[in-house]
């Protein structure tokens, strides 16, 4: 059978959260036994990237950004030029001219839940029409696959409720963080990173976007109120990712709360750098109101860093009894939280220990596995 995958989002900046996803796909894909032939759809600037060179996996261009008419329009003849027999959409984004068979993955709802004006930067009209096809989009995804994947039990609850469909059609294939057996710190290289970035003490950090669901304005709030009560104490409050819109809305609120003196916007650091600043972190916070699966605490857990996370959404799911909790709009108690973690060595080190074994809970490689077994299923209902 030809299986394409639809992986506009591989390599490259967009290697984070859905292009994470579809990148580990392919590549523990390319670890199974499977005989199906697999068409991969990629932008032109992500060929470069490509490193696969198992002779089952071809390679189509399909220079079409997501969210545009032209993805709507010309993805489907370009499908449909490859032969495809069953396709896999790794995001809602199935255009709506495709009535071939696929599976999609959907992995939460976030689009649904925060559809505010200030999730976005477009004007009220045309953010009004951009969300109405968002929508659209949305359930034509829902409704025409063969099939549904998603990342958590909590995400696949949120989908059957809000489109009252049966429980069959969808399936959780959670997603995982790469654990690392053993990770060596260059001090000086250390030094480095931390200096290159403006990072000196104890620090509370957060890798991520800042989507106005990840809540961040109540990191700040807590630097704001940990500034009022601690005083000469000194903990930095560190946020790390690409400056954008969001990001600069951030450091104005940060500015307008003068906790600009505590708190760190190092904006865009490479992979290869993350992990110092994890391993030097006191604590990783993660505020969010809303995660499909909450991926960034996951992999500050195989990194050895202690986590303090909103019980919000699947994250207690996803973490288990590996983070301490706190309710997203609590200030003082993700303030508590930071402190249980500051003011115990033995919370810390319980926490790191849990974090380890949680992580190991999850795995890309079973991902995959399952992922071929609901193409198996497919295969078998066509040929019946």
């Amino acid at each position: 059978m030809r299986i394409g995958i639809d992986a506009r989002f591989f390599g490259g900046e967009q290697s984070k959260g859905l292009g994470r996803y579809t990148q580990k796909l392919i590549e523990y894909l390319a670890e199974t036994t499977s005989d199906d032939t697999y068409v991969i759809f990629l932008q032109p600037e992500s060929i470069p990237h490509w490193t696969i060179t198992d002779p089952r996996f071809e390679i189509v261009k399909a220079p079409y950004r997501w969210y545009t008419l032209a993805e709507q329009i010309f993805m489907p003849l370009t499908i449909a030029r490859a032969h495809v027999d069953l396709m896999h959409f790794p995001h809602f984004n199935v255009p709506l001219l495709y009535r071939r068979p696929y599976i999609v993955t959907i992995h939460d709802l976030i689009i649904l839940h925060f559809a505010t004006e200030r999730a976005t930067t477009l004007g009220p009209l045309l953010y009004w029409f951009k969300h109405q096809a968002g929508q659209m989009v949305m359930r034509h995804a829902v409704h025409h696959a063969q099939h549904i994947l998603t990342v958590s039990e909590f995400s696949k609850r949120d989908i059957i409720n809000y489109y009252g469909i049966d429980d069959s059609l969808v399936s959780v294939t959670y997603e995982a963080a790469e654990v690392q057996d053993s990770l060596v710190f260059n001090e000086k290289e250390q030094e480095r990173v931390l200096r290159t970035y403006g990072i000196t003490g104890r620090y509370v950090l957060y890798i991520g976007n800042a989507y106005p669901h990840k809540n961040l304005e109540m990191l700040i709030e807590a630097a704001s109120q940990y500034k009022k009560t601690r005083g000469s104490e000194q903990l930095r409050f560190v946020f790390v990712g690409k400056e954008d819109y969001f990001y600069s809305r951030l450091k104005h609120l940060a500015w307008a709360k003068n906790v600009d003196d505590i708190v760190t916007f190092t904006g865009f650091v490479p992979d290869n750098e993350l992990p110092v600043l994890y391993h030097n972190a006191l604590v990783y916070a993660f505020p969010s109101a809303y995660e499909g699966f909450g991926l960034p605490p996951l992999e500050a857990m195989a990194l050895g860093t202690p986590v303090v996370s909103s019980n919000a959404s699947c994250l207690p799911e996803i973490l288990g009894d590996a983070a301490l909790y706190f309710d997203p709009h609590d200030v003082s108690g993700i303030l508590q939280a930071i402190h249980r973690v500051m003011n115990s060595s033995e919370q810390r080190e319980l926490l790191i220990a849990r974090g380890l074994r949680r992580v190991r809970q999850f795995s890309w490689k079973r991902m995959a596995e399952q992922t071929v077994s609901m193409y198996a299923k497919y295969r078998s209902k066509s040929t019946s």
